[in-house]
């Protein structure tokens, strides 16, 4: 038999949407009686971006099974409400932000590595060893692919929406809440190490002749080796950090 329920999702949450089902209720029909999780994600809404699920009106979790007959609203994170009286679906906060970048988002976890924050990156793992990272390391996955976040050991993630890295960056920091938290050129863009100073006089022989004349502030990865100083491509991302500020505070 075939069962017909209302559903309607609100906000971001029409970006996974066909353009003919955004912002507004629609009849979905289906077989048996699915959880509402399940049901969600096959009109292609990763659990992961649903914060919170209304039927007939009232808070429900995901393992709800659907009947027949019901009216369900569908919304995303919730960064203005207080709705901590209802059943939010997204688990407790992280205390510390850190992420497992999907391989078509290289720049993006480099700009995220430019901003203070720990970005694993390797364009050559399965999506399975990236639910399997993000799970067990409790870090947040970042990827185009929705099919990905659908996965039941996805607990953290994000869809970016954005094909354009300083675009992508911008979501990520909007969506978790995170200006207040970068910590700007503390870490290696190529491998994620946390950077340490080391004085001039161990890494005058890798420095250029012009570096060696005019600066003394040096700091290394303890990974890869990479020495950073303070020069003309330090002053250009922090000119792009403090734009990403600025433009955050008046939007």
């Amino acid at each position: 038999m075939m069962n017909c329920i209302t559903i309607r999702f609100y906000a971001e949450l029409n970006d996974f949407l066909p353009q003919n089902r955004r912002q507004l209720a629609f009849s979905h029909f289906f077989y048996g009686q699915p959880s509402v999780k399940d049901l969600i994600e096959t009109l292609g809404v990763p659990h992961t971006e649903v914060d919170l699920i209304l039927i007939d009106g009232k808070s429900s979790d995901f393992s709800r099974q659907l009947c027949g007959g019901e009216r369900v609203a569908v919304y995303p994170h919730f960064k203005e409400l207080d709705v901590s009286a209802v059943s939010r679906m997204q688990p407790a906060s992280l205390s510390e932000f850190r992420f497992t970048v999907d391989a078509p988002l290289g720049k993006l976890a480099s700009l995220l590595r430019m901003v203070g924050f720990d970005a694993q990156y390797d364009k050559n793992v399965s999506d399975n060893q990236l639910a399997e990272e993000s799970s067990a390391e409790r870090r947040i996955l970042l990827t185009v692919d929705r099919e990905l976040l659908k996965r039941k050991k996805v607990v953290y993630g994000y869809c970016i929406r954005s094909w354009d890295p300083t675009q992508q960056l911008n979501e990520v920091l909007n969506r978790f809440n995170l200006f207040d938290r970068l910590r700007p050129f503390e870490r290696c863009l190529r491998c994620n190490g946390v950077l340490r100073p080391i004085p001039k006089e161990q890494v005058l022989s890798r420095l250029p002749e012009m570096v060696r004349e005019s600066l003394n502030e040096f700091y290394q990865c303890p990974g890869c080796g990479r020495i950073y100083w303070k020069g003309t491509h330090y002053h250009h991302m922090n000119d792009f950090i403090q734009h990403l500020k600025a433009k955050n505070l008046h939007s």
